[in-house]
């Protein structure tokens, strides 16, 4: 399935198409998204036999971040090999986990307003719990996860790079610092949901590009050991890591600036398209 959010309302995404969720179900799920996670695994047997009104056309720039109001963002820092060594460090061995605050969360289609002059960017792939849980052993992971978008972990790195250690938290959560979406792909959909191209382009340039095997924790790894310590909530959601290709570490750096689009793309998922603004 397809999930998305349209003009807040939960929707099924279906030969290009939208079927509004609670009109389907004669209101047996309601209109909100939050409230469709929360109930996952009806919804899922719901989803399996439901007969389909016919679909209605959309326009994609109406379309709101697929779980607009997580409870909790996780992130994974240095995830991917190469980007640990651009970044100058030795993959780790335990995941290296932040969060992202909940506030910062937005859509697929979104102008950002910079907070400073150093502002980079990270493609990223994102896990959306759909059945919560505690100590959720690895192999049983995916049964947790509703499924997988698209996302941004934006960072201004002058704020980052504020005291020691590092203040990751807050560097990655100004106003629309995470742009998600633009829909929601169960896990089924994939032939390997552990093995799909992740790029990102800024103004048309290929900047980052990778597939997601190679990350060092995968997401059944991550869910597993967040969830060793953190019971997780249906719409959380879990940024995995991003690949190579940061600006901070190019020579020499390149940060976002006014007019800027940066687009973001999961194969299989979909594309972010982000613009910058001045303050």
């Amino acid at each position: 399935m397809r999930l998305a959010n349209l003009a807040d309302r939960a929707v099924l995404v279906v030969d290009g198409g939208a079927v509004d969720i609670a009109g389907a179900s004669s209101d047996r799920f309601g209109p909100d998204p939050m409230a469709l996670l929360a109930d996952w695994a009806a919804f899922v047997r719901w989803a399996a036999t439901a007969r389909l009104p016919p679909p209605t056309p959309f326009e994609a720039a109406r379309l709101d971040a697929p779980s607009p109001r997580p409870r909790q963002v996780f992130a994974v820092a240095l995830n991917y090999p190469p980007h640990a060594a651009e970044a100058g460090y030795r993959p780790p061995a335990e995941p290296l986990v932040f969060t992202k605050y909940p506030t910062c969360v937005t859509g697929p289609e979104t102008t950002v307003e910079l907070p400073g002059d150093r502002v980079d960017w990270e493609v990223e792939l994102v896990a959306v719990v759909g059945v919560g849980g505690h100590r959720i052993a690895a192999a049983d992971a995916w049964r947790h996860v509703a499924g997988l978008t698209v996302g941004q972990d934006l960072s201004e790195r002058r704020t980052q790079m504020l005291g020691t250690p590092p203040q990751f938290s807050l560097a990655k959560s100004f106003p629309g610092f995470g742009p998600t979406g633009p829909v929601l792909v169960t896990p089924d959909e994939f032939a390997d949901p552990d093995d799909l191209e992740i790029t990102g382009l800024v103004n048309g340039a290929m900047v980052q590009q990778a597939r997601t095997k190679e990350m060092i924790f995968p997401v059944a790894d991550l869910v597993a050991r967040i969830s060793a310590v953190c019971p997780l909530l249906p719409g959380d959601l879990v940024f995995t890591g991003t690949p190579a290709g940061v600006g901070n570490r190019m020579t020499p750096p390149r940060y976002l600036t006014p007019d800027d689009e940066l687009v973001s793309r999961v194969e299989g998922i979909g594309t972010l398209r982000t613009r910058f603004r001045a303050p």
